[in-house]
């Protein structure tokens, strides 16, 4: 049977690797990975590949960086030539970027089974570009792998037939759990006892120049009590010294690797982001994270985990930091299925149902 993945992004690396792993270890897949080259930076790629086990993908198609519009096109007319080489059984896609919805359009059109990693989350923000290629990839998809009740029912909600939910649990959960025991011998003596732990990167919070001062001013206020570690990306850092504030009493550091970040996640007092994925990492931690959106894909976070939403309220925000310091955050606990098994049961669904529907290839 040929499996082709699809993966474009940081975050789709970390979710990858365990489907890839689970289905290595049963012979009749076949298995090929592609990289679109969405995000390609080769020092931090090589590094998450080679922390995370992943082989050397097969194709890279190095679309780079453009418009939405642009790089998702572009994605779809280098991605189709590739599949029609391949003639694989079923494609799996991962996340919510752009690659993700563009090879379910390709496959959609090509006629090829599509499997969407992580489906069925939704913020219910049709203004974040992400929430849009979740909303159509699912629509595409044959096989919905959900994380979470929430998935489920947001895709019942949408008149997805049942039979094409699968909840599996959390596969980035599967890699934290994998290397949580060599990132906690990972030390770096840069790194006080006890800091905050800060990651930004949506345009919403980095690029408007007004919402950027209220956020790295509440950082600076932080910064007294608590050291603040700021991992940024270019971009992000760009957009700080433009600020012309005095974030160099911040601890800027540049890209981390997985393994390291993680070692920073599960040491920090309390992580302040903008991101998805850091949400669920911090939940399954017991660590608190204040995530700077109005909203969130990932609820299970919040009603759940560790999560609180502040948004850009920095009255909020700075109630919820006094509550961290003071031991009195909110604990969670961690979600059903969250247990290190998620790319074995998407191997095991793969593996009963793809072999019964037309058109299966023997390995």
């Amino acid at each position: 049977m040929k499996v082709l993945h699809v993966v474009g992004a940081r975050p789709n690396f970390m979710k990858v690797a365990p489907v890839l792993s689970a289905l290595k270890r049963r012979p009749s897949f076949v298995q090929s990975l592609v990289h679109t080259g969405q995000h390609y930076d080769a020092n931090m790629s090589d590094i998450f590949f080679e922390q995370l086990g992943i082989p050397v993908p097969d194709a890279n198609l190095k679309v780079g960086s453009g418009s939405h519009a642009r790089q998702t096109a572009e994605i779809m007319t280098r991605l189709e030539p590739t599949l029609l080489e391949n003639d694989p059984d079923i494609v799996l896609v991962y996340g919510d970027v752009n690659s993700t919805v563009a090879a379910a359009l390709v496959c959609a059109k090509l006629g090829i089974r599509v499997g969407h990693v992580e489906a069925g989350l939704r913020s219910f923000d049709r203004t974040m570009p992400e929430e849009v290629n979740r909303l159509v990839t699912d629509q595409l998809a044959d096989f919905l792998f959900t994380p979470s009740e929430d998935g489920d029912q947001n895709l019942l909600a949408e008149g997805i037939p049942p039979e094409k939910i699968f909840r599996v649990g959390n596969v980035m959960i599967d890699s934290l759990i994998r290397l949580l025991p060599a990132a906690r011998k990972v030390k770096d003596e840069n790194l006080p006892d006890r800091f905050a732990l800060v990651t930004l990167h949506r345009p919403a919070n980095v690029d408007d120049a007004a919402t950027l001062k209220r956020i790295l001013d509440s950082l600076l206020a932080l910064n007294r009590e608590l050291k603040v570690v700021f991992p940024t990306h270019p971009r992000t850092r760009q957009r700080i010294a433009d600020s012309k504030l005095c974030s160099d009493q911040l601890l800027l550091l540049d890209p981390v690797p997985y393994l390291e970040f993680l070692a920073m996640e599960a040491r920090a007092t309390v992580v302040i982001t903008d991101s998805g994925g850091i949400q669920e990492e911090t939940t399954y931690l017991g660590v608190p994270c204040l995530t700077m959106r109005d909203n969130t894909e990932r609820p299970i976070t919040i009603s759940m985990g560790t999560n609180v939403l502040v948004g850009s309220d920095r009255n909020k925000l700075t109630a919820e930091l006094s509550k961290a310091l003071q031991g009195q955050w909110k604990r969670g606990t961690i979600p059903p299925l969250w247990d290190g098994k998620a790319g074995e049961r998407i191997a095991d669904i793969i593996g009963a149902a793809i072999p019964k529907s037309r058109g299966f290839h023997a390995a």
